[in-house]
């Protein structure tokens, strides 16, 4: 697998860590109905699970940019590390959010962008 691989494979597991964060260690987690009892949630269990959901939205454009980038001949070695950087901004926006800190995650969450931007550009 390559790193490139390994990095996307990562990118697509990190919803479901967030998941896990919000619903670890919960009482009366309820399996069968994990939507309404994480709506009951307040503090960091709540902010994890917004954090998944965010998590979930920044996907398509981070999958998209790379993917592009890779169909029109973007140098690979550069798109590693546009991704390994987005990837460490999205595990420190979880981060962040578990520590309720929004305006840090808020510009966190712009320097992501910024780096998929980046990603749509890299073969230009």
């Amino acid at each position: 697998m390559t790193t490139l691989t390994c990095l996307m494979l990562v990118a697509a597991l990190l919803p479901a860590l967030t998941a896990l964060i919000a619903k670890a260690g919960g009482r009366a987690f309820d399996n069968n109905e994990p939507r309404v009892w994480l709506a009951g949630q307040q503090g960091w269990r709540a902010r994890a699970n917004a954090a998944q959901a965010n998590t979930f939205e920044a996907l398509p454009f981070f999958f998209a940019a790379l993917l592009l980038a890779l169909h029109n001949g973007a140098d690979t070695s550069y798109l590693v590390g546009l991704a390994g950087a987005w990837l460490v901004l999205r595990v420190a926006y979880v981060g962040l959010y578990l520590a309720g800190l929004g305006t840090l995650r808020s510009l966190v969450w712009a320097a992501a962008v910024a780096v998929n931007i980046a990603m749509l550009f890299a073969s230009a």
